[in-house]
């Protein structure tokens, strides 16, 4: 069984087994973000809006950190390893894994001990002095990931993505209960909510552990069924740490610019408010939080763009092989047209709905709900661009343009901290500028990757075809959810208010119970109007739907061919 699965696929079914492999990566993926929902919505319940900040700010130092070490190694061992294992040389197979796990478990510790031990000067740079608890919390979980990306960089180079999806979502379920259960247990003994936060982060260094030790009991497992292969050769180390190097240094560079770009602009942005606003830290502290909660609910319909992303390089890439340039140029054009199919109507519904959905999904937590609802409402625009643009990264990546999306990415963050930094410290806007930065950010980057597609790809996709009728349609359907909420929370509020004159019920929680009533209901008119649109004004295809999971099956209930 093992020797079977480490098997290189042929010629004949190897298109079919990356497909499906990046289908269980993209469907892990999915399942690990709404595992985070589950998790991150509860938390701020618990800890409060000062907590989510500190937890935010500790997780985003540890993201920057996780990010350089790790980012782009996995996929060199991956494409190092895939290569030894063609030829049949296992013992380059485990030289290469051999380098890697030194690596990364060198790159951890060092990013260990800046975490451990510079935890208060970490915190101190990111304006908040009590992230710092979380930040040292969060240190064992850098060296644990960087062992694990060897491990996942190891089976995907054997075409196996399963392992890699498992232990994420083992990550996922470890932050979910383990996580949750000691901040709630930190929060019944007393503890501040930085403590409590330092709880809830503790629960993602156990998982990474557990993780680790899946990935640890699966390598020995099947590799005690690998064939014994046909080369005793081997490169020499320095050769292997220069082509991993030579691989992994670019895709590095791109992955951390967002982190470090995030990192340097939650400073900024809490700094501002301290002290061009004259604001204490925890006043400060609770603002960000209350922008942490919606950035939780803005950052879900990017992570609903993992299908496909996961799928849009390789199908690419196999009509580019076969030098099928007008095929390459129909995934192209249907990638970008389902992503607009998805991201509208979710980022009209955010900006329509901002206040009444922070409100049904937050409302028993501290969180100041006008305050989230609109910086909510504003970063549903930006979702719309964030989600086009992962997809625009993926589709000129494909054409072999890596480092384009890179710098375009670099403009825009230096875009997002200029207007972060000046806006911020107008009193009348404060946190309110925050959102405003990622909408000028994110819509800059869309319009130029979207310019760049255009010049440097053959058979441009048609952007009126592509983005006309789903805008069109979201628009509708933003409207009708704006007049069903509003026509509803009247309707069930003056029900409740009467309600409780006769009765002498509780009006808060009448009005909590309105407004969830009021928002379910505009969310489902909503999704059966654009449904509808969708079809009456025929804005998918065939070819669009092959790039959804089951998209076949879609096809045939919905009619379309």
């Amino acid at each position: 069984m093992a020797h079977s699965r480490l098997k290189q696929p042929n010629r004949k079914s190897g298109g079919n087994s990356f497909f499906g492999g990046a289908a269980i990566l993209a469907l892990g993926i999915m399942v690990v973000k709404v595992i985070g929902m589950f998790y991150k919505i509860p938390l701020v319940h618990i800890i409060g809006t000062a907590g989510n900040a500190d937890f935010n700010n500790a997780y985003n130092v540890y993201a920057v950190l996780l990010t350089i070490s790790t980012a782009g190694l996995p996929v060199a061992v991956s494409k190092m390893v895939s290569e030894a294992n063609v030829l049949g040389r296992q013992k380059q197979v485990h030289k290469v894994f051999r380098v890697s796990l030194t690596a990364f478990l060198t790159l951890g510790l060092i990013s260990f001990l800046i975490m451990y031990f510079g935890s208060e000067q970490l915190a101190g740079l990111m304006n908040d002095s009590k992230a710092a608890l979380g930040i040292k919390a969060l240190a064992p979980a850098v060296v644990c990931v960087g062992c694990l990306s060897a491990f996942r960089g190891y089976a995907q180079g054997h075409a196996d993505m399963t392992p890699t999806a498992v232990s994420q979502i083992i990550e996922a379920l470890s932050k979910l209960f383990i996580g949750l259960g000691l901040a709630m247990y930190l929060v019944k003994m007393g503890q501040d909510s930085e403590v409590a936060a330092a709880g809830a982060i503790t629960g993602v260094t156990i998982g990474t552990m557990l993780a680790l030790l899946y990935m640890a009991l699966d390598f020995l497992r099947k590799r005690a069924g690998e064939p014994a292969g046909t080369s005793t050769k081997t490169q020499d180390t320095g050769k292997i740490v220069r082509e991993l190097l030579r691989v992994a240094v670019p895709i590095t560079i791109s992955s951390s610019m967002v982190g470090i770009i995030t990192v340097i602009d939650s400073s900024l942005v809490q700094g501002q408010l301290q002290h061009a606003l004259k604001m204490t830290e925890d006043a400060s502290r609770n603002l960000y939080g209350n922008y942490s909660t919606a950035l939780t609910i803005y950052n879900l319909p990017a992570s609903l763009m993992a299908a496909i992303t996961a799928s849009v390089i390789p199908a690419i890439t196999a009509k580019r092989t076969q030098q099928d340039r007008l095929g390459a140029s129909r995934i192209a054009t249907s990638s970008l047209r389902v992503s607009a199919l998805l991201s509208f109507p979710m980022g009209v519904g955010l900006f329509v709905l901002g206040e009444p959905i922070i409100r049904l999904l937050f409302g028993n937590s501290d969180i100041d709900f006008a305050i989230s609802g609109s910086l909510l409402s504003t970063l549903g625009i930006a979702s719309i661009f964030v989600c086009i643009v992962l997809v625009c990264n993926s589709v000129l990546q494909a054409y072999g343009f890596v480092n384009l999306p890179v710098f375009v990415m670099l403009i825009g963050g230096v875009v997002k901290i200029l207007v972060n930094y000046n806006v911020v410290a107008i009193p009348s806007i404060n946190i309110h500028g925050a959102p405003l930065g990622n909408v000028f950010c994110f819509g800059l980057v869309c319009v130029l990757d979207l310019m760049l597609i255009s010049r440097v790809i053959p058979g441009r996709p048609n952007y009126s075809e592509v983005f006309l009728k789903p805008a069109i349609a979201a628009l509708i359907m933003g409207g009708a959810a704006w007049g069903v909420y509003g026509l509803g929370s009247k309707v069930l509020m003056g029900m409740e208010q009467f309600q409780t004159v006769n009765e002498e019920l509780n009006l808060v929680e009448l009005s909590r119970t309105g407004n969830g009533l009021a928002t379910l209901a505009a969310i489902a008119v909503a999704g059966v109007i654009y449904l509808i649109l969708v079809l009456a004004l025929r804005i998918l295809s065939k070819e669009d739907l092959a790039l959804m999971p089951k998209g076949e099956k879609i096809g045939k209930i919905l009619h379309i061919r």
